[in-house]
C-alpha cells in the first residue's frame, strides 16, 4: 500500500495553490494512498500483449465529411428579416441604461 505523508500532500497542495489545514491534511493523505493503490491496481491487470486504448470497441466517425459550400450572400439572409440596418440584423433593445 502506497502510503502518502502529510507533508507530501502539502507539497502537492502548494503546487496547486490549494491552502490546507493541518486537520485537512492529515484526512487527504489517507485517501490519497487509497486514489494511488487503486490506479496500481489497474496498471497491474493489463499485461504487456495489451495494447492501450480509449475504448473498448472499435468506433468510426459518424459524422459526414467536411465539404465548403457556398453559404448565403448577406442579401439573402436579411430578405426575410423584419428590419436590418448595416448589413445587420435589427432587433429591438431589452436592457435599458440601467447596464
Amino acid at each position: 500500500m502506497a502510503q502518502i505523508s502529510a507533508d507530501e500532500v502539502r507539497h502537492l497542495a502548494d503546487l496547486a495553490r490549494i491552502d490546507l489545514s493541518d486537520a485537512e491534511l492529515e484526512h487527504l493523505a489517507p485517501q490519497l494512498s487509497v486514489i494511488l493503490d487503486a490506479v496500481a491496481s489497474i496498471s497491474g491487470v493489463a499485461g504487456d500483449d495489451v495494447p492501450p486504448t480509449s475504448h473498448p470497441l472499435p468506433l468510426t466517425n459518424v459524422f459526414r465529411e467536411d465539404v465548403v459550400t457556398p453559404g448565403l450572400s448577406p442579401e439573402d439572409a436579411l430578405a426575410g428579416a423584419p428590419d436590418a440596418q448595416e448589413q445587420r440584423f435589427a432587433v429591438p433593445r431589452i436592457l435599458g441604461d440601467e447596464q
